[in-house]
């Protein structure tokens, strides 16, 4: 067992856990968020996104222990005091998501697009978005929310 302190969602959490515990299980089953999908285990699919340090990353593919010390944003961050997000508002107001599974990690993907660029065009949606799997949207209401949601199209007055 290893101790390993991380900052989530701006909660402090510090825990005992075996050294090849991967990131997305220590979130969903230790301390039970489990707004972070897990899908294919490989990197692959985008489901598992959360942001470290401020950037996106797939929980799946690191370890626990490599999140020590990181201040780490769920699905369940963007929207702390139970509001929904701009973000989150734009994709309820386009109707961005059907079944549900990829949108966790599709909102902390381009919320960190939108964080860290200005001036975002379809185009740079979807190539940062291309690594986020969707069966179910095409992706051109994702895409559209984004857009509006870094327009400020979504945000309170």
């Amino acid at each position: 067992m290893t101790s390993v302190t991380v900052q989530v969602n701006g909660r402090a959490e510090s825990h005992e856990i075996e050294p090849r515990l991967t990131f997305a299980d220590f979130l969903r089953h230790t301390l039970r968020l489990t707004g972070t999908h897990v899908g294919c285990e490989h990197g692959v699919c985008g489901a598992c996104t959360v942001l470290v340090d401020g950037k996106a990353v797939r929980s799946c593919l690191m370890f626990a222990v490599q999140a020590d010390g990181c201040e780490v944003v769920t699905v369940e961050g963007l929207a702390p005091d139970g509001e929904l997000s701009p973000l989150q508002q734009a994709f309820r107001k386009h109707h961005a998501l059907q079944c549900g599974f990829c949108t966790p990690g599709m909102l902390i993907t381009a919320q960190a697009l939108i964080d860290s660029e200005s001036d975002l065009t379809a185009e740079r949606v979807r190539d940062v978005l291309s690594g986020n799997i969707c069966r179910c949207t095409g992706y051109v209401p994702i895409v559209a929310a984004v857009l509006d949601a870094a327009a400020g199209g979504n945000r309170k007055p």
